[in-house]
């Protein structure tokens, strides 16, 4: 299933306080739409899912849905380490309008490849919505294999995978032998250009709030054939994407929209602030990057 090119996974708007700040979320929503961003992934890492409650899980499913009113996909993440807990969450996004859900591989308690394949199986099996896997084993401490991959893509409504492992032949072998349909969304926004060229579908981007139309004119280069200056277009951006992780996601991300005008407040401990440094590094980069691409 295709849900778009450029896919943003969404940072969680806080007030200073600290509590989840709805208004601030709908102006984030008004603003992804119109830059860039074609669908919404909600309530992933880059939305500080590891801090948030269940009930802010739903708010922000909520808000999202009913702020967005059909015109771009919201796909809600629903994962966890607890596929019990997973299934509750994906059955109460779904009653919410979301359309659909994103599964992380579940981190810290490192299942077998036959235990990764029944968790996904089992919470897709139990929601009509389409299902994307999400395989990251820097922060899961395990790896979905191609063959596991592969073996959940015959699964009717396991329709995607985000794959943020960097292994481009295991993207490329998963590209080669899934069922026709299934979408590959890079997970890593310095491989949408290299992932596309093999085949894959697009990105689910953290820089996306920033430079989300530069990245969309990168993908129509790309894909009118004008390669040279897709790849241009690639190598500017490429300092802006690394330096929006200068510092643990969502850290200089949310620095980023405040400094350009757009409000999503502090992020949530563990997680710290930026420091001067940072600050200071990350004012140098953005400043440029919002005039020098070529259109």
């Amino acid at each position: 299933m295709n849900f778009g090119r450029i896919l943003t996974a969404m940072v969680t708007p806080f007030n200073q306080q600290g509590e989840l700040c709805v208004e601030s979320t709908k102006k984030l929503v008004q603003h992804l739409m119109e830059n860039g961003s074609d669908a919404l992934v909600v309530g992933g890492t880059t939305g500080e899912s590891p801090t948030l409650t269940t009930e802010e899980k739903l708010q922000l499913f909520k808000t999202v849905v009913e702020e967005v009113n059909g015109k771009i996909p919201v796909i809600a993440g629903t994962g966890s380490n607890n596929t019990a807990a997973s299934i509750e969450l994906t059955k109460k996004a779904q009653a919410l309008g979301v359309d659909g859900i994103m599964l992380v591989a579940p981190y810290y308690n490192k299942p077998s490849q036959e235990g990764l394949y029944q968790h996904f199986k089992t919470i897709a099996e139990a929601t009509t919505l389409p299902v994307m896997l999400y395989n990251i084993p820097g922060r899961s401490a395990v790896t979905l294999s191609v063959e596991t991959t592969l073996r959940l893509a015959q699964i009717t409504n396991i329709v995607s995978t985000k794959e943020a492992s960097g292994d481009l032949d295991a993207i490329a072998t998963i590209i080669e032998h899934a069922p026709e349909g299934f979408s590959l969304y890079s997970g890593d926004d310095s491989l949408t250009l290299p992932i596309l060229a093999i085949g894959g579908t697009g990105v689910i981007s953290v820089a996306s709030h920033i430079v989300g139309n530069q990245m969309q004119q990168m993908v129509r280069h790309y894909l009118a054939g004008q390669v040279q200056a897709a790849a241009l277009q690639h190598r500017q951006l490429v300092p802006v994407m690394n330096t929006l992780f200068m510092a643990p996601n969502p850290t200089a991300v949310k620095a980023a929209l405040e400094l350009n005008g757009v409000q999503v407040g502090p992020v949530r401990l563990p997680l710290v602030p930026l420091t001067a440094e940072q600050q200071q590094e990350l004012q140098r980069v953005m400043k440029p990057s919002m005039s020098f691409f070529v259109s």
